[in-house]
């Protein structure tokens, strides 16, 4: 795994035990409703991730970036898509977005390079 994957998933895994294992009723259930939201429903799981992107982009929040770009990539959504999404999200976001775009690409890199 790319050594920008593999430190995001070790930090964010070993977070989140953190924050859950302080047994917050409200924190846990805004990690269960996110999981949730994400679940095949009307929209598919592919559609959703692309929507995640977008918001995480235009809200500027790299972390949530780099999640929804793996779980993207675990969907099978190809470069073309995924540039398309940041596409809008540049658009929709303004400028200011743009170093997100950045290291959004970079990050998409290293998800190629692991297969």
């Amino acid at each position: 795994m790319g050594n920008l994957v593999k430190e995001f998933n070790d930090y964010r895994s070993k977070m989140n035990e953190k924050l859950l294992a302080d047994n917050n009723k409200i924190v846990k259930r805004i990690f269960n409703l996110d999981t949730n939201a994400y679940t095949e429903g009307a929209l598919d799981v592919k559609t959703k991730e692309l929507l995640g992107l977008v918001a995480s982009t235009v809200l500027r929040c790299d972390d949530c970036v780099k999640y929804h770009l793996e779980n993207c990539h675990k969907e099978g959504i190809s470069k073309e898509e995924m540039m398309e999404a940041m596409g809008i999200a540049t658009l929709v976001g303004g400028t200011i977005v743009i170093p997100h775009l950045r290291r959004a690409y970079e990050f998409w890199e290293e998800l190629e390079n692991v297969e």
